[in-house]
């Protein structure tokens, strides 16, 4: 996960890209950007400093923790294989979002390889789709 360094970093970053936007849609996606990021930064730093506050339950005290796991598991990879096979007819915004909070999603120290992870994994099943598509002709055909 990222520490609330990293989240004001990456909105100080899109606020710099915004300021040298060239198109109003830049400026704006920019501007919602910083926001969303300056908006986790701030989350990621009241769950530090309140940490030791928050009641915590552990997960064999829950009944049917593991089951609910396994469940939530199936749940995210069956949303995460919809969105792949729906991932050529997305807008290139929505894309780079998906990848990018994707992105977030695992250690901070391996972000990079993460990233090199996931756009190999997309440029993969890209070339797969393509294949499919010539050879079975695009969905809905």
């Amino acid at each position: 996960m990222f520490s609330s360094k990293r989240y004001r970093d990456k909105a100080a970053e899109y606020a710099e890209r915004g300021k040298n936007a060239q198109e109003p849609t830049e400026t704006g996606e920019f501007a919602r950007l910083e926001k969303s990021f300056t908006t986790l930064a701030d989350n990621e730093q009241w769950l530090s400093d309140n940490h030791q506050k928050t009641v915590r339950t552990s997960a064999s005290a829950m009944p049917g923790a593991p089951a609910l796991a396994q469940q939530e598991e199936h749940v995210l990879r069956c949303l995460g294989a919809a969105v792949i096979m729906q991932w050529n007819d997305l807008p290139s915004n929505v894309r780079r979002q998906l990848f990018d909070g994707a992105s977030t999603m695992g250690d901070a120290l391996d972000v990079a390889s993460l990233r090199e992870c996931i756009a190999r994994f997309l440029h993969k099943h890209q070339d797969e789709q393509i294949v499919v598509e010539r050879t079975h002709g695009s969905p809905g055909q």
